[in-house]
């Protein structure tokens, strides 16, 4: 509100002044650089907005218009109801306590009829574990006497120490010298061992025969040394080539036999230990393994048959052969003969199976010789083979060359040149595998056989006779050692 007129016009004046002043008509031209004018900024696309406005500046026309500021009303305040009077009771109240009345029932009755069934559930179950244990009882009486799992005392086997302290008293270290000839011409002794075990008490030894071969060869003696470096000179009893098996004799008494075991219920798995004299020097070492694999044909070095052995992890190294093989009851159940050799290879060893041995120990101690070994009276060409087959236009087989006059083979019909296909059962397809179905026989068994002669193939029956019995003829210098009796 103006105090008079003149005042007010005076004060009109001065606004159109400050509307139409070259600052004020500045601040709304266009201005081609970015740059504040009058507290606004502008951009150069040809026309003028404000962005930003500094707090304290207010446009022309707006600063002299007092802010209008919005006042909500104000709410009326409702007064409290009063509260509502109780109710009376009547039919409502009257049906809201049957309906209880009925729940409490209800539940009562619940319960009863829980407790009910719980006690037949209860019986019930207690007839299902009455079968149950009938059944497993059952089952309990079908299952064998060796379990996995089962205690040592219910499988027989005893601590791997106490094993060890009895293979101590049992194995021995054997020792040979052989004679050769150096690079200077020199004659000079060298060392050979390996292991062994006793097999009674007035001094039979078991071990390989490529153990004592070289003193065997040059009829010298072994030397036996005992747990406690008793050391005994050793005759060689009898040998058994084919079968790497050989016996020694010492003279002592009272000595620690081993007991033998059945190599044939032996089971990939099973444990077994090997204690022997490892490189010639570990003197009474022992290593410990499992079965891995049964049936193995391993052909030794220099031989030229393989021998059936079982396969065990546990370590084997030279001075090891002609040791025993340990189950975990003690007993023997292998003769430690071979192991695979090659870079990076471990954990291959082989023994020959105890029960394979038995008899040949028993005829090499009774008769210095293997009795009753099949043997046909013939001699091969062991140098016959695919190649020749496929030359001749002939079968592959085993190439006779010569025949035994008065032999199983001269017998049976068998001549010079005939090619043996079938043996038995068997094929035959070079003369290593008639070597080894010949040993599947003994003396005197009969069989048939089929021969290969001038395109027909014959079949003949053939009884074998005795290998140390059959008077041999010489193998003739012309033949060389290719030729091999059988």
């Amino acid at each position: 509100m103006y105090e008079s007129e003149e005042k007010r016009e005076e004060q009109n004046a001065h606004a159109d002044a400050i509307n139409t002043s070259p600052d004020t008509q500045k601040s709304a031209a266009y201005v081609g650089d970015t740059d504040r004018v009058n507290g606004e900024y502008h951009y150069k696309n040809g026309y003028t907005q404000k962005i930003y406005s500094d707090a304290h500046y207010a446009p022309a026309g707006e600063s002299a218009v007092p802010p209008r500021y919005y006042t909500p009303p104000e709410k009326p305040v409702k007064e409290p109801k009063p509260p509502k009077p109780p109710r009376k009771p009547g039919k409502g109240g009257m049906i809201a306590k049957l309906i209880c009345i009925c729940l409490v029932c209800a539940l009562l009755g619940g319960f009863a009829g829980a407790g009910i069934t719980g006690g037949i559930l209860n019986d019930k179950l207690d007839e299902m574990r009455q079968d149950m244990d009938e059944l497993k009882k059952e089952s309990e009486m079908k299952m064998p006497a060796v379990v996995a799992g089962a205690s040592d005392g219910e499988t027989g086997a005893i601590p791997a120490a106490q094993i060890y302290a009895q293979a101590c008293q049992q194995v021995v270290g054997i020792s040979s010298e052989v004679n050769f000839i150096n690079i200077f011409g020199m004659t000079t002794p060298k060392a050979v061992s390996g292991s062994g075990f006793i097999l009674s008490e007035n001094g039979y030894i078991l071990t390989n025969y490529h153990v004592i071969e070289y003193a065997h060869k040059a009829g010298t003696e072994a030397t036996v040394m005992l747990h406690d470096g008793t050391k005994y000179p050793a005759t060689i009893v009898g040998v058994e080539e084919s079968n790497d098996i050989a016996v020694l004799k010492i003279d002592a008494n009272k000595l620690h036999p081993v007991e033998f075991g059945d190599s044939d219920e032996l089971l990939v798995g099973d444990s077994v230990y090997a204690v022997g004299n490892p490189l010639g020097e570990l003197e009474f070492s022992m290593s410990s393994g499992h079965v891995s694999a049964k049936d193995r044909l391993i052909m030794t070095e220099d031989k030229t048959e393989p021998i059936n052995m079982f396969q065990i992890d546990a370590a084997v190294n030279h001075g090891n052969s002609g040791g025993p093989a340990y189950n975990d009851k003690g007993q023997v159940v292998g003769i430690i003969t071979a192991k695979y050799q090659d870079n990076g290879v471990e954990g291959l060893g082989f023994a020959i199976p105890i029960n394979d041995v038995v008899s040949i120990v028993n005829d090499l101690i009774t008769k210095g010789y293997v009795t009753g070994k099949a043997y046909m009276g013939v001699r091969l060409d062991e140098g016959y083979n695919v190649m020749y087959s496929q030359y001749y236009n002939m079968p592959i087989g085993a190439y006779v060359f010569s025949v035994e006059p008065g032999g199983a083979a001269d017998k049976a019909g068998i001549l010079p040149g005939d090619i043996i296909t079938e043996l038995g059962d068997s094929e035959i397809t070079s003369h290593s595998d008639l070597k080894k179905v010949v040993r599947q026989f003994s003396a005197g068994d009969t069989t048939e056989l089929k021969v290969y002669r001038a395109g027909e193939t014959l079949t003949l029956s053939i009884t074998f006779g005795d290998l140390h019995s059959t008077e041999k003829t010489a193998t003739p210098a012309s033949a060389g050692p290719r030729f091999g009796s059988y």
